[in-house]
């Protein structure tokens, strides 16, 4: 399965904000945004470009993309799939990115970042509705659980999340049982319920061309 493995701070440098791509490290002050907030490469020292129209349009898809960890190709096929759903598409597509199990296990706090949430996924950490599950595409529904496997509840790498990510809370569409450390989705999201500054209609004006 193809994925981006270059380093990931040049990203968040690139699109200019903080994309939440290496856990707690994001909270701190070695976060790259905090120590140098300019473009990577050499030309990312100079003034600015003004960004307008496809730009625009370019940066906010390259944005969303990164933040969720998915391919030219695949975040296409979303998007198709999302014009063909009756509702607003660029809600639709948010939605459909939102529902990954990946994003999922980040949102119930089992990760400290979605690329960690991916690895554990494929690392066959979770089940879903008490079957394993290691894709972490799958697309989750309403009325799924989503729990951690009996042999993994023990793995550090998620009891050190479930402790980093406390303050950090649980989306209004999830239910979570620290306990069982498991999570079920009791809606499928809102726009006003995925929180992140992303202006959607930009992805909908870019691929509608």
């Amino acid at each position: 399965m193809a994925r981006y493995v270059g380093p990931v701070c040049r990203l968040c440098r690139r699109e200019g904000m903080k994309l939440f791509l290496k856990g707690e490290r994001c909270y701190t002050e070695k976060c790259a945004i905090e120590k140098r907030n300019v473009p990577p490469g050499e030309r990312g020292k100079g003034r600015k470009a003004r960004l307008a129209g496809y730009g625009l349009q370019l940066r906010e898809k390259q944005k969303v993309k990164r933040m969720y960890g998915v391919l030219e190709n695949q975040f296409r096929r979303y998007f198709e799939a999302a014009d063909r759903q009756r509702g607003i598409t660029g809600e639709t597509l948010l939605q459909l990115l939102e529902r990954r199990l990946d994003s999922v296990v980040y949102r119930l706090g089992l990760a400290t970042s979605r690329p960690q949430a991916r690895q554990l996924v494929r690392h066959r950490h979770f089940l879903i509705n008490g079957r394993r599950t290691d894709i972490p595409s799958y697309s989750v529904r309403a009325g799924d659980v989503v729990s951690v496997g009996v042999t993994s509840m023990k793995k550090l790498l998620i009891q050190h999340a479930m402790e980093e990510v406390k303050g950090r809370g649980i989306p209004e569409w999830l239910e979570f049982d620290s306990e069982k450390m498991s999570g079920r989705i009791t809606s499928l999201p809102t726009r006003e319920q995925i929180n992140l500054p992303i202006q959607e209609q930009l992805i909908v004006e870019l691929y509608s061309k």
